[in-house]
């Protein structure tokens, strides 16, 4: 599936680091909402876009934004990485990549480690009636986002 800028995005729940069952819907009732697929915790480009997203925590509740983590990491390797880098920003997991493949962000073959079926580095932002207004997917691991677009496309929002 290919979401589209002004498409209505699907729900989802994912568990959390605490093994809460956590929807999408219950995010975008609280505001904005951007979502960070990651492929791996603990893997250099991926920890450093956390971390970002981490420091940039009061300019996205300034904004009423919510920043939403997704991996295929277990709950538990998200726990221990959210506790790792003081993320307190929802981190949830995909493990069985339903959510990756309904949003069209499934990465077959992560880079040459032969690992298969990790989220590829992407940005949705989503506003409060769930339609897509900023995406931003790369086929490259290392690639972080631009970080000063999700900022700005969340600042639009009202």
């Amino acid at each position: 599936m290919t979401l589209r800028v002004g498409q209505r995005v699907p729900d989802f729940t994912l568990p959390d680091i605490e093994k809460r069952d956590r929807s999408l819907s219950e995010f975008v009732g609280q505001g904005k909402v951007a979502i960070a697929f990651f492929p791996f915790a603990f893997s250099g480009p991926c920890d450093r876009e956390m971390c970002a997203f981490r420091d940039g925590s009061a300019a996205f509740k300034a904004m009423n934004a919510q920043v939403i983590g997704v991996s295929v990491d277990s709950v538990f390797t998200l726990n221990v990485f959210a506790n790792t880098y003081g993320i307190e920003f929802p981190l949830l997991s995909d493990f069985n990549k339903k959510v990756i493949r309904l949003y069209g962000v499934l990465q077959d073959q992560w880079v040459s480690l032969g690992y298969k079926g990790v989220a590829k580095r992407a940005i949705f932002v989503v506003d409060d009636k769930r339609a897509l207004r900023y995406k931003w997917v790369t086929e490259t691991p290392a690639e972080e986002p631009p970080y000063d677009q999700v900022t700005a496309a969340l600042a639009k929002l009202r």
